[in-house]
């Protein structure tokens, strides 16, 4: 199953739970008490919905990143009067250089920042060096998964025998983009190495698209109960899904 633009008709009950999950697991995730987030996902959901929770919120989209096709398409969450504060930007979020050591208590990197930024290592040190020390960050990638069924339907099979040697992977859409794809253990020795203590990596979803487009299209009114589901589902396989999400927090 792709994560594409073109997949959204043929699976829209799916990537409305998709969104519904990735929007459940974002709220379990941030911190109980007002906080300084910074988003570098690109998009506007997260920031909003992190500013709602009453955080002082700085998002940055960059322009050099290209826009993400599954989350993009859901209308943000407006902040609440008084709860919190948001601030946008553009800007770099591969270097950060703009942002002082140690000035944030968390980071939001979803929608598969660090997957589509190829030099993964640089943009994951930056975020460990803005992080105050204990502070976290939640971030989601492509997985191999993902990538070797990309590569399969693009009949690319030589580049797919290299993927269990290589210690890269970066596979071509069919749009022309690139990303970075990741096994658990990959995605776990990247953050260790940026000074980052990895607390939990899960896909984002471990149902079916195929079993969540069935239950929704016999009873739609179910999607709440999928959702709480989805976050009580057992963590068997990290690697199942095509993205992985991931806890770390800096050491």
């Amino acid at each position: 199953m792709r994560s594409s633009p073109g997949d959204g008709e043929s699976l829209a009950k799916y990537w409305s739970f998709y969104r519904a999950v990735a929007a459940a697991q974002l709220a379990r995730w941030l911190p109980h008490r007002p906080s300084r987030i910074l988003d570098i996902s690109g998009g506007q959901s997260h920031s909003a919905q992190a500013a709602a929770a009453g955080h002082t919120v700085l998002g940055v989209r960059d322009p050099h990143l290209v826009a993400p096709p599954v989350n993009g398409n859901g209308r943000p969450p407006a902040p609440r009067p008084g709860a919190g504060t948001l601030r946008q930007i553009v800007a770099d979020t591969g270097s950060l250089s703009f942002l002082a050591d140690a000035c944030v208590d968390a980071v939001v990197a979803e929608d598969r920042t660090l997957s589509r930024h190829l030099a993964t290592e640089s943009t994951i040190a930056e975020v460990a060096r803005v992080l105050r020390p204990g502070g976290r960050v939640l971030l989601t990638v492509d997985s191999l998964t993902l990538g070797m069924a990309l590569l399969a339907e693009q009949n690319c099979w030589a580049h797919l025998s290299d993927v269990p040697s290589a210690e890269v992977v970066l596979v071509p859409w069919p749009d022309g983009t690139i990303t970075r794809c990741f096994w658990a253990d990959q995605l776990r020795e990247l953050c260790t190495e940026a000074g980052l203590e990895v607390e939990w990596i899960r896909p984002r979803t471990a149902l079916s698209p195929s079993t969540v487009e069935h239950i929704l299209t016999a009873s739609p009114r179910d999607l709440p109960r999928l959702v709480r589901t989805e976050l009580s589902a057992p963590l068997l396989d990290e690697s199942l899904g095509v993205h992985l999400l991931a806890s770390a927090r800096r050491i």
